[in-house]
């Protein structure tokens, strides 16, 4: 009865791998690898320096409608030096503490102008948010230099504002292409 049942077994591995695909050539290839090495990074400068000043605005000028916008402040940030390779630079934000998740705006820091946040736009007055890089700028740079406009605003977030000091910071890299 073994003899039976293993003979039967070993027909049946037999007819199973008669009937198998067999395995075909895989057709070969070719994989190209290309890339760019660049010198050090460009060196970043916004309006001269690293602080865009907002001018003082009256809580008036919020009126009692959240949303509302004042003190509108265009500024530059311009990358010099590059590498002559680069030809873009893709700027994004770091979500810090400074920025508010839900909106991309960035909070204030200081103790006093409650219900104030900063709010900024890039070169085609499109709202940044800083939390998703929705809207970030893209700087074109050519033969080592670059420019972008940008714009900051203050942003009432309730509809009442509180008159105080307005400060905030946001961090930003720069990815080359």
């Amino acid at each position: 009865m073994n003899k039976t049942l293993l003979s039967a077994a070993l027909v049946a591995v037999i007819a199973t791998a008669a009937f198998a695909p067999t395995a075909q050539a895989a057709n070969s290839g070719t994989i190209n690898f290309t890339g760019k090495v660049l010198a050090d990074t460009c060196t970043v400068g916004v309006n001269g320096g690293a602080t865009v000043a907002l001018p003082t605005v009256m809580t008036a000028a919020f009126g009692s409608t959240v949303g509302t916008t004042a003190g509108a402040t265009p500024f530059t940030v311009a990358l010099s030096g590059c590498d002559n390779n680069i030809t873009k630079a893709n700027m994004a934000f770091t979500a810090g503490t400074n920025v508010d998740a839900s909106t991309g705006n960035l909070k204030n820091a200081t103790g006093g102008g409650a219900n104030v946040q900063i709010q900024l736009l890039n070169s085609t007055s499109q709202i940044i948010n800083t939390a998703t890089n929705v809207n970030s700028p893209v700087i074109n740079v050519t033969a080592g230099e670059g420019t972008t406009q940008l714009t900051a605003q203050y942003i009432s977030t309730a509809t009442a504002t509180t008159a105080g000091l307005v400060t905030s910071t946001v961090g930003f890299t720069l990815t080359y292409l």
